[in-house]
């Protein structure tokens, strides 16, 4: 049998960025990986509709960055940016610190990993048009 080697990890570091950038000593790493997973799925529920593709999390001395990619930023914000406090305020809570939260659009093209415009069935991401779902 053939090695198998993961397209994300052999591409990390020359072709794509890693999703969470930052550095911590020793005793707090679990805490802060921990953290960054209970936010990527709170992201994941809260903007389930929203064709979100990627989060990204930077976290620069004392505070936090959230960079959301998303084909729909309008759902995103919400009315008058009322989403995107409340999710500021539960990401906060989450990560204790200050977050600042930035939201790009990407086209429908760039987006090729939709977390929401999977089956809506099955409830399984694809990356591929498969007839049932609204991409």
């Amino acid at each position: 049998m053939g090695q198998k080697v993961h397209p994300t990890g052999i591409r990390l570091g020359i072709v794509k960025d890693h999703s969470s950038v930052w550095y911590s000593g020793g005793k707090d790493y679990a805490d802060k990986l921990n953290q960054d997973l209970i936010v990527r799925n709170i992201i994941k529920k809260r903007l389930a509709n929203a064709s979100v593709s990627k989060v990204d999390i930077e976290r620069p001395a004392g505070s936090a960055r959230v960079v959301i990619h998303s084909a729909r930023p309008g759902i995103v914000i919400g009315r008058k940016g009322e989403d995107v406090e409340r999710l500021r305020t539960e990401i906060q809570k989450v990560m204790q610190c200050s977050v600042n939260i930035n939201i790009e659009e990407k086209s429908r093209s760039e987006c090729n990993e939709i977390w929401s415009s999977g089956c809506k069935d099955t409830g399984k991401w694809k990356t591929w048009w498969c007839g049932d779902c609204e991409v």
